[in-house]
C-alpha cells in the first residue's frame, strides 16, 4: 500500500507518499485545483510498485490511503472519485500525534504532511474514513444544513432584538410572546419605540394580527393596544431613538431570514422527499420532513458507514464514555459530538414524547428514577438513534410494539 499525506491550505496542499516501512518515496507542494490534482494522480502513479500495472485501475487506487484534515471540497471528492481511500483526520488527532514523537514543538505544513502520511499507515484503523454517501445524500446535506444555519441566525438576531427591547421598551415584550413572528415584526416596523407604539390604532394592530393569522383579532388588538399604551419608564430621547434604530434593523433582518428559512425548507424538504429513506425515517416518531432531513444528512446514507448500532450512537453522541481507574469508576456524557446531529436528535427526543407512548414510557421510567430531563431525553434519544438504525438496516418501518416491547417486560 501507499500512504499519502496532504496538508491543505486555501491554495495550496502540501504532500507526501511513503511506502508500508514508512519510507518516503515522494514529497511535493502543489496548487490548489484541477492542475494541482492532477500532478498528485501522476505523483501517486509514478510512485506505484510495478506489479500494479496488473491489477484493475480501481484495485490499484483502493491500495492508496490517503490522510487530509478536511471531507469537504472539490479537492476531497475528486479524491474520492478516483477511488483512494480518504481519512478525514481531525486537528486535534494530527496535534497529538506530532506531540507524542516531537517535544520541540517545531510545527511545518511539510512536517503535517509527514505527521498525516504516518497517522494513515500505522492509526488507520482508529479513524473513519470518509463516508460513501450518495449524490443525493451530499446535496441534502448541503441545504439542510444551510436551512439550519439560517435557524441559527435567527434566533441570535431574536435574542439581540430582545435584549435591546428590555432596555427601553419593555412593553414589546409583554405585548408579543414569539418576537419573530409576523405580527410582532409589522408592530416593530411602523413602531420602534414606545412613543410611536402608544399612538398605533386597534386597526393598523389588527391588520397585522391577521397576516399573522391571529385568531380574536379584535380582542388580541385591544390588548396589544392597551399594553402599548400603558405608563412606563422612558430612557433619554437622543437614547431612545437610537436603540430604535437598532431595532428595525434587527425587525428587517429577522423577516428577511424568516422568508429564506420557509423558501429554503421548501428545498429541503424536496431533496428529503425523493431520497429512498424518507419513508423509513418519517416513520419513526418525532421525526417530519424537516427533522428527519436534518437526522439523514448527518447521518449520511452510505449504508456500511456505521459496522452496528452501538457505532451510529457513538457518531451521534448520545452514548455514555465510562472514565475508570481503580476504584473509580464515572459514567459520562459525551461533550464532543458532531453538534448539529446532536441538536437534531435532541429535538427529535423532544418530540417523540408525544408521538409514541413507548417513548413516553422510556422517560417516565428515567425521570422516576431521578434523572434529570435533559439527561433523560438524551438516554431516549440513544434509544431512538438504536431504533432507526435496526429500521435502516432490516429496510423496514418503524413498529411501536417491537421497538418497545423489550423495555414494557422488563418494566412490567
Amino acid at each position: 500500500m501507499l500512504f499519502v499525506g496532504d496538508d491543505w491550505a486555501e491554495d495550496h496542499h502540501d504532500i507526501e507518499i511513503v511506502n508500508e516501512q514508512g519510507r518516503r518515496l515522494a514529497r511535493r507542494h502543489l496548487s490548489e485545483g484541477l492542475d494541482g490534482v492532477t500532478r498528485l494522480h501522476a505523483l501517486i502513479a509514478g510512485v506505484m510498485p510495478k506489479e500494479w500495472a496488473e491489477l484493475p485501475a480501481s484495485d490499484a487506487a483502493a491500495r492508496v490511503k490517503i490522510g487530509i484534515e478536511t471531507e469537504r471540497g472539490a479537492w476531497v471528492a475528486s479524491l474520492v472519485a478516483a477511488g483512494y481511500e480518504v481519512f478525514a483526520i481531525n486537528p486535534m488527532s494530527t496535534a497529538r500525534y506530532r506531540e507524542r514523537h516531537s517535544t520541540s514543538k517545531a510545527k511545518s505544513d511539510a512536517g503535517d504532511a509527514h505527521v498525516l502520511a504516518e497517522i494513515v499507515r500505522l492509526d488507520r484503523d482508529h479513524h473513519r474514513p470518509i463516508a460513501g454517501d450518495s449524490d443525493d445524500g451530499e446535496a441534502m446535506k448541503l441545504v439542510a444544513r444551510s436551512h439550519h444555519s439560517m435557524i441559527w441566525d435567527r434566533t441570535r438576531h431574536v435574542l439581540r432584538l430582545r435584549s435591546a427591547l428590555r432596555e427601553y421598551f419593555p412593553a414589546a415584550l409583554t405585548a408579543f410572546d414569539d418576537l419573530d413572528a409576523p405580527d410582532a415584526l409589522a408592530v416593530l416596523a411602523a413602531a420602534p419605540d414606545p412613543d410611536r407604539a402608544a399612538r398605533l390604532s386597534t386597526a393598523r394592530i389588527s391588520t397585522a394580527l391577521r397576516k399573522a393569522n391571529r385568531r380574536d383579532v379584535a380582542v388580541k388588538a385591544l390588548q396589544v393596544q392597551t399594553v402599548l399604551r400603558a405608563p412606563a419608564l422612558r430612557q433619554p430621547p437622543a437614547v431612545q431613538q437610537a436603540f430604535a434604530a437598532i431595532v428595525a434593523g434587527e425587525v428587517r433582518l429577522i423577516a428577511a431570514l424568516n422568508a429564506e428559512i420557509d423558501a429554503l425548507g421548501e428545498v429541503v424538504a424536496e431533496h428529503f422527499g425523493r431520497h429512498p429513506d424518507a419513508e423509513l425515517y418519517t416513520s419513526l416518531p418525532g421525526l417530519g420532513v424537516v427533522l428527519g432531513a436534518r437526522v439523514l444528512a448527518e447521518f449520511g446514507d452510505d449504508p456500511k458507514r456505521y459496522a452496528d448500532a452501538k457505532a451510529r450512537k457513538n457518531y451521534a453522541g448520545t452514548s455514555p464514555i465510562t472514565r475508570a481507574s481503580g476504584t473509580k469508576r464515572t459514567v459520562l456524557a459525551r461533550h464532543v459530538h458532531n453538534d448539529r446531529l446532536s441538536d437534531a436528535v435532541h429535538q427529535w427526543a423532544l418530540c417523540a414524547l408525544r408521538g409514541s407512548p413507548g417513548a413516553r414510557a422510556y422517560y417516565d421510567a428515567m425521570r422516576a428514577r431521578k434523572i434529570g430531563h435533559h439527561a433523560a431525553l438524551r438516554q431516549l434519544g440513544n434509544r431512538l438513534v438504536g431504533i432507526l438504525h435496526g429500521c435502516l438496516k432490516t429496510r423496514s418501518i418503524y413498529d411501536e410494539h417491537k421497538a418497545w416491547a423489550h423495555h414494557s417486560t422488563a418494566a412490567a
